[in-house]
């Protein structure tokens, strides 16, 4: 029952009959050619026998031709030909037949009729020619005497349906074994999995099959779910280290303020204080769900088209005044328009990030540099950020994208470690990547999207009546 369910068997006995049947196209034809060339070919020859012996009879007249008729029969092989000359009456003069077959029309022509030859009934084509003087000449041969190339023909026929069955049926068994033992490799791969062991990937070879190319597909799945689990326990693990911290502080300030009953002035300053460690728990969840929403691919149905340097304008002019509280300049450099498709709001708070994070690192008369260009030979669009800062170690910078992961350099600065992580999701939401590189000294923050190259014109115009791109909180 199961080779009969066999997808392998279904294949094969579908080629077999795929097979058999371009086989009987070809020889139909093949064969209609072979009837049409024989009989063509017969007639033709017994015309030309029957022109020949007219040809004797005009110049030896009936004598001569029965003589003529009388040798030809005495040499010719049995059956080879038959050879009948009759006179007005039908009555035989000369030839291999005893009478004038009845069943030949009195008209002359070509017929196909059938005589009795050696006792036995056979299909004869025959050629009547009239002479003159009132004679009759018949010239025929014996359509069975083509039989044996017929048969051979069909027993070809028949041997090639044989040859072809029972390849097919043994490729098909080779089929099975080989898609059988890639299945329960998939199979056991699957198995482990689901027992959880997420290590497992499916066998893959150098062949560029459809098999080998569903298995680096699945492998490619399995990798990012692998990831992504990986990811949530990384999360949770995370959520309950950092915020653990400003529970407890929440809850010892609470109980400290239950316990002591302060002022009313230094209750509703704790109050505040509180209300402070609140909202950054409220802060840290909604990063988190943001990055959830990111990683599901839901915003990516909202793309439009977008200039990345009108994003990049809005986003150096609302950082401006922080930097010159700080001392910093905040440059931006840009070719001009750089067309995408992407979502605006996402694409402004990943470069808000970028620019947060260079202010917060960035010394007194340091300086950030945010640059926007297009590629030169591709259409692609570069979006940099750069500062003076202390940077990020070569050892760290892989880290540094992960959630809540914060480096030595960053112990001392407000916030938990999410900021580069929302913006290596947004770029990956935009089919890219953040790179983490040295400015000498500093950090250099580098994203490469796709261009789309859309109206710039009517995103200009719709960018000025909306009054620019507005900037959401930027996540710690």
């Amino acid at each position: 029952m199961k080779i009969a369910r066999s997808s392998a068997l279904t294949l094969a006995v579908a080629y077999i009959s795929l097979g058999l049947a371009a086989l009987a196209l070809f020889a139909a034809p093949l064969w209609y050619a072979w009837r049409v060339t024989i009989q063509d070919g017969r007639s033709e020859i017994l015309q030309s026998d029957a022109l020949r012996l007219t040809e004797v009879f005009r110049r030896e007249g009936a004598p001569g031709l029965v003589s003529y008729i009388n040798a030809r029969v005495g040499m010719q092989i049995a059956g080879e030909r038959l050879l009948l000359l009759a006179d007005e009456a039908l009555a035989p003069l000369a030839g291999n037949l005893a009478a004038w077959p009845p069943s030949v029309p009195p008209n002359p022509g070509t017929y196909t009729v059938k005589l009795e030859l050696g006792g036995h009934m056979s299909d004869v084509a025959l050629v009547h020619a009239a002479l003159p003087g009132g004679y009759h000449l018949l010239v025929g041969r014996d359509t069975a005497r083509y039989a044996p190339l017929e048969q051979r023909f069909w027993y070809a026929l028949a041997g090639a349906v044989a040859i072809l069955s029972v390849l097919g049926a043994f490729g098909g068994i080779l089929i099975r074994r080989a898609l059988l033992a890639r299945i329960d490799g998939i199979r056991r791969t699957v198995s482990a999995i689901i027992q959880g062991d997420l290590s497992h990937r499916l066998p893959t070879h150098d062949s560029g099959d459809e098999l080998n190319t569903l298995s680096r597909t699945i492998n490619g799945m399995l990798e990012q779910i692998e990831q992504l689990i990986h990811g949530v326990r990384n999360v949770s693990n995370s959520i309950a280290h950092d915020l653990r911290t400003p529970l407890a502080e929440l809850r010892s300030r609470l109980e400290e303020l239950a316990l002591t009953k302060p002022t009313t002035e230094q209750t509703f300053a704790e109050i505040d204080a509180a209300v402070a460690d609140v909202d950054g728990v409220i802060r840290i969840f909604n990063a988190l769900l943001r990055l959830a929403e990111i990683d599901s691919g839901t915003r990516r149905s909202g793309f439009v088209p977008v200039d990345l340097s009108a994003v990049a304008a809005a986003a150096v002019e609302f950082y401006q005044p922080a930097a010159e509280l700080r001392g910093s300049s905040l440059m931006l450099a840009t070719s001009g328009p750089a067309p995408i498709r992407g979502d605006p709001v996402l694409l402004a708070q990943a470069l808000g990030n970028l620019i947060d994070n260079a202010l917060k690192y960035t010394p007194e008369d340091g300086a950030i540099v945010v640059e926007v260009r297009t590629g030169a030979y591709d259409s692609s669009v570069e979006i940099i950020v750069a500062d003076s800062g202390p940077g990020i170690p070569a050892e760290h910078r892989p880290k540094a994208v992960e959630r809540f992961y914060r480096g030595d350099v960053s112990r001392g600065t407000p916030g938990v470690g999410l900021g580069l992580s929302l913006v290596d999701a947004v770029a990956r939401l935009h089919g890219s990547e953040l790179r983490l590189e040295d400015n000498h000294p500093g950090l250099r923050a580098r994203i490469v999207l796709t261009q789309d190259r859309p109206q710039i014109t009517r995103i200009a115009r719709a960018t000025s009546e909306q009054g620019g791109f507005q900037h959401e909180p930027v996540y710690p």
